[in-house]
């Protein structure tokens, strides 16, 4: 099957990850709940993706992924398989592939977290790797585990049988039918967690996994994590994956949207089809039900409601993959309306050239355009008050009248010329559309 990467997400993947709300611990009921929620009330807004994240196929996962070495559930060539005990349908070696018709029969998508490389469970018992004669410790890096999740060894790409190990797994998504996979401890590995220093680039890996891709004959979506991703591999990750992770985890505290600023400036130039630099998940509604990350457990998000607008304005803007965090199920309206403004989402297909355009004291100013003509303005308030603020349309290289619209309030403003003024609430963005 002759496929090109960039035809599987030629615009920012929209969907909804277990990892914010459930943590390891995720099951086949939650993953339905949310599907059936998508199916019936954010698929016609372009959302499409139901993504089943980390652990999976441990059958005591908590709400945490920091664990000591445990029992995983595997087949006979070392390939990880669901714990049916929380997915029931994978009884009988049916893997996810119940779970990923039930999604597909939505007219949705489905996806699945991996950690990079094979299980050490695999190679204690040296298992040999499907379709070869090769086994698991020929192929194993036993020096590469990852520093927060002891689950994996890393794959020696110059063995015999490392690239025939990811083939086998990557044959056996696509016979589950899974539409994208999220690899974790590979965009960037960690030499202590969360410490940036340590970081180095998973690109072999990266590499194998590619091929195993395009070898499955079926088009699945390649998302890489964590981050932050290495500016200087930029070239090498368009090449290879379809979004990688810019940051660490993101969570709900106005310090991590701040940062966002300056890794979407850094990462601007490399947006384009099928290659989205990843701002990570959207940490609004009710999140960490079964979750302890940074000490704090079941929660609304921390987040402000003009907070909340800032992170999607610039992730829009910036065109990067959405992933919702929370509960579907138990939406509140506010939160439903983020999701559902067809106005702001359409940026995500419609807008290009995005970048930051002015950062002039506590205002941030990005700018955007698309085929027809149209120019898109955000302005950002970093203060701690409510700021006015004059944006001069020559700084943005813009000239003569235009008509306005507020795309988040949905209503046409008249028209401008020369400068914008206007008051942004604390914390808060306006995202405005000008046409001739």
């Amino acid at each position: 099957m002759d496929m090109n990467k960039n035809d599987f997400a030629k615009n920012p993947p929209m969907g909804w990850n277990s990892w914010d709300c459930y943590g390891a611990s995720v099951t086949e009921k939650e993953l339905k709940q949310n599907a059936d929620y998508m199916a019936e009330h954010l698929k016609q807004y372009g959302w499409e993706y139901v993504v089943c994240d980390i652990q999976w196929y441990e059958p005591t996962a908590d709400s945490s992924h920091y664990h000591k070495f445990a029992d995983l559930c595997m087949d006979e060539y070392g390939r990880l398989i669901p714990a049916e005990n929380r997915f029931p349908s994978a009884k009988g070696g049916k893997g996810f592939k119940e779970i990923a018709d039930y999604v597909h029969e939505k007219g949705l998508k489905f996806g699945i977290h991996i950690m990079r490389g094979i299980p050490r469970q695999a190679v204690s018992a040296n298992v040999t790797i499907k379709g070869t004669s090769y086994t698991a410790r020929q192929v194993t890096h036993p020096a590469s585990i990852c520093c927060w999740n002891s689950d994996m060894y890393g794959l020696d790409s110059t063995q015999p049988g490392a690239q025939e190990y990811y083939d086998s797994i990557l044959e056996l998504y696509a016979s589950w039918g899974v539409d994208y996979i999220k690899v974790d401890d590979i965009c960037v590995k960690y030499g202590r967690p969360g410490d940036e220093s340590t970081l180095e680039y998973g690109g072999n890996e990266i590499e194998m996994i590619h091929r195993a891709i395009e070898k499955c004959g079926r088009p699945i979506v390649l998302s890489l994590s964590p981050g932050p991703a290495m500016v200087e591999q930029a070239e090498h990750l368009r090449k290879y994956a379809n979004l990688w992770r810019i940051t660490n985890d993101f969570w709900d505290c106005w310090e991590n949207i701040m940062e966002m600023f300056d890794r979407c400036n850094n990462w601007a130039p490399y947006v384009s089809e099928g290659c989205f630099p990843d701002c990570d998940m959207l940490p609004i509604g009710h999140i960490s039900i079964r979750g302890c990350e940074h000490g704090l457990s079941d929660r609304w998000t921390r987040l402000s409601k003009a907070e909340q607008r800032t992170m999607l304005t610039l992730w829009n803007i910036f065109r990067s993959p959405l992933m919702i965090g929370c509960e579907l199920t138990d939406m509140d309206e506010w939160t439903k309306s983020l999701l559902t403004n067809e106005e702001v989402l359409a940026l995500l297909k419609k807008s290009r050239n995005a970048h930051q355009a002015i950062r002039q004291g506590d205002m941030i100013v990005w700018q955007a355009d698309d085929e027809d003509g149209n120019v898109y303005l955000a302005v950002f308030n970093t203060t701690n008050w409510s700021e006015n603020f004059a944006v001069d349309f020559r700084a943005l290289d813009l000239s003569g009248s235009y008509k306005m619209r507020d795309l988040w309030e949905k209503k046409d403003l008249g028209e401008i010329e020369g400068k914008l003024v206007v008051e942004v609430e604390s914390h808060g963005a306006k995202l405005y559309r000008l046409s001739k």
